[in-house]
């Protein structure tokens, strides 16, 4: 058990620390030029990577958990009550070709990262297929591929350390690509000039400060806005839950109830479908409601220190140095991939790094990094698109591990 200053089940010191770091993110953007450029999600994930390093607060805790399992779900619906619903359809169809070339690419750098590290890292074949049905999908379908393939327990705790600590150094490089000249020179960024365009002021103020400028919000708003995020979570859990139950899934059951289950059985896509049909039916509902931005991404921001904890460096250095070069392969070679096509076909710098984002780190970390840039008109297209991977990502790690299995 890992000796830190704060202990794991200390949770109203942890909450506090989260929420606290969280805040003086938020605060650093806004008051100064260079945090403003950083961001303040970046503030708040390198903050929380240090806490977690110098032994201050643990890397595992039952706090962390409910960020994942009750925050982000209410942060969604909230960051989604005052989006363009048009160009939400729009956005998603044409995203979902470059996330199945970014998918591409995942797979091309698994085969890739395999060959070159094959005979120096044990089990890489059933590492392969977890770390390619992650960078596909999500977590839910790295724990499948560990169960089908029964990868030994230390491997997965060692593969797990190397793909948190990966995900936190490659969120720091899509959060700052976009504000690096060589990229917006090459790249067509519309979200990003209009953000900035929505920001433009000679009084002295940070972009951050500009664009989160004050609002009139009162009490009604406040709880109207959290009152309705909250009905929405739970009818479309329900839901989701429902036909989870009902719907077939697994290795023994057809690829369409597969497809089936993960269209209507997963949580984030029916809470997304729920809220989408909510704001059509009563748009001017949710117009009236004001600070449901501010408050999904304060809830945001507690997520970026989240995903900074597990982090852990000395646990890398320790266990697994190549597992990092491994899944390091497998990610620079996506993000290839994912540029060099998008440039190609002449998309969006925004949707080329969102949906790398979502293969690499899940439809929830692409949103996250959507809501902190402002590109509110892409959260819900990458949470819709992101989604797929999940579907997809079973087979793709089953088809790599069992050829893998053959060469081992």
């Amino acid at each position: 058990m890992e000796q830190t200053l704060i202990k794991p089940d200390d949770y109203i010191t942890l909450w506090g620390i989260i929420v606290a770091w969280a805040a003086v993110s938020i605060f650093l953007e806004q008051r100064f030029s260079w945090a403003s450029k950083i961001s303040g999600a970046i503030i708040a994930l390198i903050g929380a990577i240090i806490l977690s390093n110098t032994g201050v607060i643990p890397t595992d805790s039952p706090v962390y958990d409910a960020i994942w399992s009750f925050i982000i779900p209410l942060a969604i619906p909230l960051l989604l009550f005052h989006v363009n619903f048009k160009r939400i359809w729009q956005e998603s169809g044409k995203m979902l070709i470059i996330f199945l070339i970014s998918s591409i690419g995942t797979v091309a750098g698994t085969i890739i990262s395999f060959f070159l590290l094959k005979d120096h890292i044990p089990y890489l074949d059933k590492i392969g297929a977890m770390m390619s049905a992650s960078y596909v999908g999500g977590g839910v379908n790295f724990a499948a591929m560990a169960g089908k393939f029964e990868t030994p327990g230390e491997m997965v705790s060692a593969t797990v350390v190397a793909d948190n600590l990966m995900m936190a150094l490659y969120f720091v490089v899509l959060m700052t690509i976009p504000t690096m000249h060589f990229f917006r020179k090459r790249f067509n960024t519309p979200h990003v000039l209009e953000v900035e365009r929505n920001s433009n002021n000679t009084d002295g103020k940070t972009l951050a400060e500009s664009f989160w400028s004050r609002k009139d919000i009162s009490l009604k708003d406040m709880a109207l806005s959290i009152g309705t995020a909250f009905f929405l979570v739970m009818v479309s859990f329900k839901i989701a839950a429902f036909f989870d139950g009902i719907i077939p899934s697994g290795d023994n059951v057809s690829f369409f109830f597969n497809l089936l289950n993960g269209l209507f059985g997963d949580n984030y896509l029916v809470l997304t479908t729920i809220t989408f049909i909510a704001l059509a039916l009563f748009p001017r509902y949710f117009e009236s409601i004001n600070g449901s931005q501010e408050m999904g991404t304060l809830l945001i921001y507690l997520f970026f220190v989240v995903i900074g904890v597990p982090a852990s460096i000395p646990l890398i250095i320790q266990n697994a140095p190549l597992l990092l070069l491994f899944v390091a392969i497998i990610v620079i070679i996506n993000m290839i991939v994912s540029l060099g096509a998008g440039k190609l076909l002449k998309y969006d710098l925004e949707d080329i790094l969102l949906v790398s984002n979502a293969n690499i780190g899940g439809p929830t970390t692409a949103a996250a990094m959507a809501i902190a840039k402002g590109w509110k008109n892409l959260i819900g297209p990458i949470l819709v698109v992101g989604t797929i991977g999940y579907i997809i990502g079973n087979y793709i790690g089953t088809t790599l591990g069992l050829w893998f299995g053959t060469m081992m």
